[in-house]
């Protein structure tokens, strides 16, 4: 059996790191520990709010809504296929896993949306199905930083080991990390979700984003 190498050793370490974080922070969460810092941070956020930028934080929300995520999902299985790694490809199916966690955790753990801040999200059919929300149970951990880290760090990790050398693969992690953090803004901003949810969801995400980056980097077995 091939020996594991060192990024794979480390994306291992990075998701029972990030799993562990998850956990624990989902304990906090469920325990009532965060309700006075998203309170405050809630409120931090009111002010600022312009009805003039509504239409910036729904085109920001679309970007890690579940329509355009799993088109970007399926576009970057299909490359992978196509250039050859169809085995590597099954990384693309931490997504629905993410996903499926996700659903679980807002139907098991009651954590309601901050509605008294809430101003209207992105457009997305699953939302506009629901009355224009989807929180079930509660809002916790927040989707969109789920999709927003595993899809575009997927696709920035793509791009820095098949593009050639050039500006393609200097950029893409710098622009991953600022989607990122306009997407956790945006959550916040919006008054769609906590900050706690923000964070769950970027360990969540970041717990799948490792996974995903374990099987592409595994050892290959000799032919």
């Amino acid at each position: 059996m091939p020996a594991l190498s060192t990024p794979v050793a480390r994306a291992l370490a990075a998701l029972g790191l990030l799993g562990v974080a998850f956990a624990a922070y989902t304990q906090a969460v469920a325990g009532g520990l965060l309700a006075p810092l998203d309170l405050e941070v809630a409120r931090a956020f009111a002010p600022a709010w312009r009805p003039a930028l509504e239409p910036f934080g729904q085109v920001i929300a679309v970007a890690g809504g579940i329509e355009l995520t799993s088109l970007l999902a399926a576009g970057l299985a299909i490359l992978l296929w196509r250039r050859g790694f169809r085995v590597e490809a099954a990384a693309l199916l931490a997504l629905p896993l993410a996903m499926a966690l996700e659903a679980v955790y807002r139907w098991t753990l009651r954590h309601p949306a901050p509605i008294g801040f809430a101003h209207p999200d992105g457009p997305s059919v699953v939302t506009m199905l629901h009355g224009g929300t989807l929180t079930l149970n509660g809002s916790y951990p927040s989707g969109h930083m789920i999709r927003t880290l595993l899809v575009y760090g997927l696709g920035a990790f793509v791009v820095r080991r098949l593009a050639s050398p050039g500006w393609a693969r200097t950029l893409a992690a710098p622009a991953v990390a600022i989607v990122v953090g306009f997407m956790a803004l945006d959550r916040v901003y919006l008054g769609v979700h906590w900050q706690s949810d923000v964070v769950g969801g970027l360990l969540l995400g970041g717990v799948a984003l490792a996974g995903a980056i374990a099987w592409l980097d595994r050892p290959r077995a000799a032919v």
